[in-house]
């Protein structure tokens, strides 16, 4: 027995009640069509399997007690007929039982398979702030590990669940027709294992739940380790990280030492309980024998009986192992499937109208968490189409939060913001991310080409087109200098390319999607003075002609834009030309000063 049987809810790891066993598996089913349409020919095949299984004790008994023990003697044929059929029976139980695990094997792989891709695309739905919330491993680990358990326990211990629950109750009638009398002595010694079973079955849900836990903590300090090597490298910290995965590999290893201790209990107590059965059923048996209630023959399949009515028993503590390490990581799968997108696809969503895109933030208002400090307040304008505008303020006074709610990564927590005249909450998702493109300042790249990389804008591109991109862009002397040109592979997150090198590719990528309105994050910043040069070239080849909004880290950037909107504390406090505010004492007049007291006028960041 486990939760699932006793369903009494469970304590989570955050000291909150969570919900038993059973409405996890029955909330789990429903996501898992696939898995319940495979599950009746599944229980049949399970069912002749398991009846396969008490052929045999009876023909021990029909062999002895009218075959070898015949009142005329031996009867030979009559043994000959039932080893005859007891083979057969064997052997259709052996084929029964293949049968049964290839279908739980193929609709368990098919229906986890479409259970992990949810859960991934689901990963994908959340928002920016939930997916900056969680630990990055965390969220992997579900994916992935979580998925991965749920698999071991549905085809190894699913498979021994089956077999052994229809071979417990089979054998349970047959011995009662057998003898009552031992079937109740049989039952009454195992009735204490199932009182302590419920216990450590609670017990179990509650360790296995912090196991899981730490797998997602084990993988999250690993992962960060590696994707910041250089710079653990860089700062010589390898110590103190070394330490840091230590630390979350030893919490893993104690929690599952400890769920191991609770696991020994139970094999411990069905162990004890099964030696104690059969040594009465002998006992009892002998006596009974000896009185003329039972034959001989009735008694050994008795005791081949009590074998298979006790080997479930004793495979229980494995199978309640897995089942709650199982049910442990599908609870954490289904937290995640559970977790409503606050940014979600409008269902029956409008399209942006074609042609240039205008831009509007009416009243909108913006905090990262209830009660926390604005990030934005109040911020009321409009950007004409084929504007370009960049925002500039002092770190942390809110630009990346005005480009993130005009993306549509985030929804204002006051007011609203309007594209080509539609709120964007009503905008499909499939229109809002064709028409509207981000360039972020840290150019992620994928481990493919730089082709393939490029093609992320438009799918369908060949290398000739991507090449021929470049070229418009004024980079076809840059992409041609590389080892492979297009082909060349960029490696994981780009690493073989420079961090300027990355920002090329990404606006080229920006440039074959042709949107309308394009937001960057300052593509310029931290780059050497060559690549910023072709960037720049790029960049006004990419802005002529849309509705482009920059989050400028450089002045210089400003300097060349249409309008400029200052952002201070939340608020944007100016907005004009480059000539009409660097003289106006302000924000922008200072920041403009300390840039150039700063750079000598050479093109620094801010």
């Amino acid at each position: 027995m486990s939760a699932a049987v006793t369903g009494e809810p469970v304590t989570g790891t955050d000291d909150r009640p969570t919900e038993s066993a059973t409405a996890t598996l029955r909330r789990g089913l429903r996501m898992m069509p696939e898995f319940r349409r495979g599950l009746p020919a599944t229980f049949a095949l399970a069912l002749v399997a398991t009846a396969g299984r008490v052929v045999v004790p009876i023909a021990v008994q029909q062999t002895l007690d009218r075959g070898l023990n015949a009142a005329g003697g031996p009867d030979i044929p009559l043994v000959r007929e039932l080893v005859a059929i007891c083979a057969l029976v064997v052997l259709v139980t052996a084929v029964a039982v293949y049968r049964m695990n290839v279908r739980l094997f193929r609709t368990t792989e098919t229906a986890l398979a479409n259970l992990r891709v949810r859960a991934f695309r689901h990963v994908h739905d959340l928002s920016v702030l939930h997916q900056q919330g969680e630990r990055r491993g965390n969220l992997v680990s579900r994916v992935t590990s979580d998925v991965d358990q749920l698999s071991v326990f549905m085809q190894w211990g699913g498979v021994l669940g089956l077999v052994s629950l229809g071979q417990l109750v089979v054998a349970t009638v047959v011995m009662a027709v057998y003898s009552w009398q031992l079937t109740l002595l049989v039952l009454v010694c195992f009735i204490p294992l199932g009182y302590a079973v419920t216990w450590f079955a609670t017990r179990l849900a509650e360790v296995y739940g912090v196991v899981r836990e730490r797998v997602g903590d084990v993988l999250a300090a690993v992962g960060e380790s590696v994707v910041g090597a250089p710079t653990v490298r860089a700062y010589g910290v390898r110590g103190r990280t070394a330490a840091r995965i230590d630390a979350a590999i030893d919490r893993h290893y104690r929690a599952s030492v400890q769920a191991q201790r609770t696991t020994a209990g139970v094999y411990v107590s069905g162990e004890f309980v099964a030696a104690v059965a059969n040594a009465a059923v002998v006992v009892v048996g002998v006596l009974l024998g000896v009185g003329g209630q039972i034959s001989a023959g009735t008694l050994v399949a008795f005791l081949f009986l009590v074998t298979l009515f006790v080997a479930p028993v004793q495979t229980a503590s494995e199978v309640l192992n897995e089942a709650q390490n199982a049910v442990a990581g599908f609870r954490r799968v289904l937290d995640v499937l559970d977790t409503e997108p606050d940014v979600q696809d409008p269902v029956d969503g409008e399209h942006l109208p074609a042609g240039p895109l205008g831009v509007r933030f009416d009243h909108v208002g913006f905090r990262y968490a209830p009660g926390a400090r604005p990030a934005l307040t109040d911020v009321d304008l409009e950007i004409t189409a084929r504007t370009r505008v960049a925002v500039v303020g002092e770190t942390g006074s809110g630009k990346t939060t005005f480009a993130k709610l005009l993306t549509r990564l985030m929804d204002p927590t006051a007011g609203r913001v309007l594209v080509g005249g539609v709120p964007l909450d009503r905008i499909a998702f499939s229109s809002l991310r064709e028409r509207v493109v981000m360039v972020p300042q840290d150019g992620f790249l994928f481990d493919a080409s730089v082709a393939d990389n490029v093609r992320y804008g438009r799918p369908g591109m060949t290398d000739a087109h991507v090449a021929a991109a470049f070229d418009e862009l004024g980079l076809g002397g840059w992409v041609e200098g590389l080892s492979d040109g297009v082909r060349t592979p960029v490696g994981q997150r780009g690493e073989s390319l420079s961090a300027g090198e990355r920002q090329l590719v990404a606006v080229a990528r920006a440039y074959v999607a042709d949107p309308d309105l394009l937001v960057l994050d300052e593509a310029t910043s931290a780059v050497d003075p060559a690549t910023e040069a072709r960037l720049t070239r790029a960049l006004d080849t990419l802005t002529t002609g849309r509705t482009t909004i920059t989050i400028a880290h450089r002045l210089s950037t400003a300097e060349r834009a249409d309008e400029i909107l200052v952002v201070d504390a939340g608020r944007v406090t100016q907005r004009g030309t480059h000539a009409e505010l660097v003289d106006v004492p302000g924000v922008y007049a200072g920041l403009h000063a300390s840039w150039r007291r700063s750079s000598g006028g050479l093109t620094t960041p801010v």
